[in-house]
């Protein structure tokens, strides 16, 4: 099943809830801008989109990816995901997303430059502070958004901040934005665990994907006294049940490309997702846990940091099984939050203290948390993801309504 049917589905379960008519369903499913482009860069042509899902709520919001399995498909279905996070968290964002279909970790710095580059000189008109505004995502980050950024500057022949997010600080970036997306997932869980009576001592984690949110969200997690045992990245995993030393881990993934190379039991990416800990952390791709090996998940609560992670067949099997999973849409919105504080910034010249960006990003995590938790224990049968769902279709609709394209 591709990534966009798994929305599909999800929509049809709204539905339902929302008793939404069959031009509402067509808006939701449908794209207001799809742009694609081949990048020629030194000889070689890489696949690239911009898309938007759609703006009622303001400009478009959402990263880019660089990642060899990128697609049509995947893009359409991120920037949807991006609609409704912005939509939840109560931001003035439509949802957007980009990709490349390119492999970074196999090329030199000139040559990701020049696809930046060549990204921003094929999607240029459509970019722009009140346009669509890009950001960091996966195998992207502040040095790519500072490349994007010069290249639109000399193309545009001005100076417009704004139009990206996730830059260095150097060029008006947001103090908190690097790890905002792990702060922001670590807010929504404690105030979870708070919600379920569960001490965070004595919570056992495993992490799926140890890159930027991953890493982050552990080293977090560790200093709060959670017992991380397990973790993984694209090589493989490892695990103790005493508990992993996270720092020494960073060092392996840093020294030798992989946490593999850290002491302890070595087991799969999909061995982890099946281990007997308190809390998963979902920090990797799209479709890791389906209808295949859902009913082995042992965690109580899910934590998704990662976009899609849960399949809507998964999703169904997890509620009964008791599992709460935090949703994608609600958990790893601390980076789009942050990215609205940086564009505000950038937009009004005035320069925010990182206390009130915190503060900021504590307020609006800990409110769609609440809005959702509420509606998730008042409606027995509704997920915590489709209580976001709800949550966030509604004030979409309500202000296409609102412009006159719904009746």
């Amino acid at each position: 099943m591709s990534v966009f049917e798994n929305i599909r589905t999800n929509l049809e379960k709204v539905s339902a809830y929302l008793e939404l008519g069959e031009d509402e369903k067509k808006l939701l499913l449908s794209h207001k801008a799809v742009n694609k482009a081949k990048l020629k860069v030194e000889g070689k042509e890489y696949d690239a989109w911009r898309i938007v899902h759609n703006d009622a709520l303001g400009p478009g919001k959402g990263g880019i990816r660089f990642h060899p399995g990128v697609s049509e498909d995947e893009v359409k279905s991120l920037s949807f995901w991006m609609s409704l996070k912005n939509s939840l968290a109560g931001l003035h964002y439509g949802g957007a997303k980009g990709g490349v279909k390119i492999d970074p970790r196999k090329m030199e710095a000139n040559d990701l430059q020049g696809v930046s580059r060549a990204y921003v000189q094929a999607f240029h008109e459509h970019l722009g502070e009140n346009k669509d505004i890009p950001a960091p995502d996966v195998y992207t980050n502040p040095q790519v958004m500072a490349w994007m950024l010069d290249e639109f500057e000399k193309i545009k022949k001005r100076h417009e901040p704004g139009m990206i997010t996730g830059k260095p600080m150097s060029l008006g970036g947001c103090a908190i934005r690097a790890d905002a997306t792990s702060r922001g997932g670590k807010i929504i869980l404690d105030r979870l665990l708070q919600k379920m009576d569960k001490d965070p001592k004595k919570t056992s984690v495993a992490v799926q994907g140890f890159g930027n949110a991953g890493m982050n969200i552990s080293c977090m997690l560790e200093n709060d006294g959670y017992k991380v045992i397990a973790v993984s990245d694209s090589k493989g995993g490892i695990s103790d049940t005493d508990g992993l030393d996270v720092s020494k881990v960073i060092d392996a993934k840093k020294d030798k490309g992989s946490v593999t190379f850290h002491q302890g039991r070595r087991i799969s990416n999909q061995e982890l997702l099946e281990l007997e800990a308190d809390v998963l952390v979902l920090a990797a791709l799209e479709n890791q846990i389906t209808v295949k090996n859902a009913a082995d998940v042992k965690a109580k609560v899910i934590l998704e940091l990662a976009n899609g992670p849960v399949t809507a067949e998964a999703d169904d099997i997890l509620l009964k099984k008791g599992i709460v999973a935090v949703p994608d849409i609600l958990a790893n919105s601390g980076g789009v939050v942050a990215s609205y504080c940086e564009w505000c910034q950038n937009k009004t010249g005035h320069i925010f203290t990182e206390d009130y960006l915190t503060r900021v990003l504590e307020e609006k995590m800990a409110g769609a948390f609440d809005m959702t938790y509420e509606l998730f224990k008042d409606k027995q049968g509704l997920s915590m993801r489709m209580a976001a769902y709800v949550l966030a279709i509604r004030r979409i609709l309500d202000a296409e309504k609102a412009r006159g394209n719904l009746d």
